[in-house]
């Protein structure tokens, strides 16, 4: 079985990361894929394994041998369904593997706004404390999470361990999913009065057709006042234009992104000049730890195809 990784560079640094694969087959890694290569790259591989690269009826039409896609995420909107479904291509992603990690550096952002660690090291650095008169100035205003309300959009995995670890802040929880769940101590409401009501919002919901620009002019208006929005999902669930629109009308107070609708960020991004903007680059889910976890999977889901057992199909 010929393996081709399409975007090696996006998972790892270091080529030595995907030594386990070469036990599942022959192994061929590009660091990185472009449009006008794709065809020539996979042409002749029984399994693409990828994270971001796009594939669809421009490119899997013309892979005669492939039957497998494997995906270095959890996310597969990349890959046109449908139509590896029409072809028989088993597409498999890797569900949960970055759960612990992206509740982590949710809850970062989220310590970072009402902590200001940043702000007060700076404060520091440059002598502030020095020039002190009281041991303590109160230079920035800082809040406790405990009393305060998140509201969870998308309670997979991810949204439910938000929810644990709010819940030890001394948090109430707000959650809105598109199928019915229960949660104990989870208060499951509609989408607007869950972003009318949160003192901070934050998105743990798959893109999709019916979440694409799902936080717009319309529903930034209906924010609570003093509201912090967290996205670590994918960008094209906000439409970004109007974020800025609602940072700078100061109807979103502050806000802090993982994922933009555009990677790697445009130089002439409106998130530059927004006011009250924490920005990651996408990086929520690369924990070292996390991204052991993720081969582990992908080697696991690839093992159990061969065996005529193929788990986390999404097709």
């Amino acid at each position: 079985m010929k393996i081709v990784v399409t975007d090696a560079k996006t998972i790892a640094d270091d080529v030595s990361f995907f030594e386990p694969l070469k036990e599942l087959g022959e192994l061929v890694l590009y660091q990185l894929t472009k449009p006008e290569e794709m065809v020539e790259h996979i042409s002749d591989a029984d399994i693409v394994l990828c994270n971001k690269t796009h594939l669809g009826r421009e490119n899997l039409g013309k892979c005669e041998n492939l039957k497998y896609i494997g995906l270095f995420a959890t996310g597969y909107n990349n890959i046109d369904i449908e139509y590896a479904r029409e072809l028989d291509i088993t597409v498999c992603n890797a569900g949960s593997y970055s759960t612990d990690a992206v509740a982590q550096h949710t809850f970062a952002l989220i310590l970072d706004h009402y902590s200001k660690v940043k702000e007060y090291d700076a404060f520091v650095k440059d002598g502030g404390w020095t020039r002190s008169e009281v041991f303590s100035p109160f230079i920035y205003r800082m809040n406790e999470l405990s009393g305060k309300t998140i509201g969870i959009v998308g309670y997979g995995s991810i949204g439910k361990k938000v929810a644990d670890i709010a819940k030890v802040f001394g948090m109430k929880v707000l959650a809105y999913n598109r199928s019915e769940k229960q949660d104990e101590g989870v208060t499951f409401v509609d989408f607007e009065t869950l972003v009318s009501s949160s003192d901070i919002v934050s998105v743990h919901c798959p893109l999709n057709n019916e979440s694409e620009k799902m936080f717009n002019y319309e529903i930034f208006s209906k924010f609570k006042q003093k509201n912090l929005f967290i996205n670590t999902a994918r960008g094209g669930i906000i439409d970004e234009k109007d974020l800025v629109w609602a940072l700078r009308e100061g109807i979103v107070n502050a806000a802090a992104i993982d994922a933009l609708t555009i990677e790697p960020m445009e130089k002439n991004h409106p998130f530059l000049d927004a006011p009250n903007i924490t920005i990651t680059p996408h990086v929520a889910w690369a924990p070292v730890e996390t991204r052991q976890r993720l081969l582990e999977i992908v080697c696991d889901n690839i093992a159990c195809y061969m065996e005529g057992v193929p788990k986390n199909v999404v097709n």
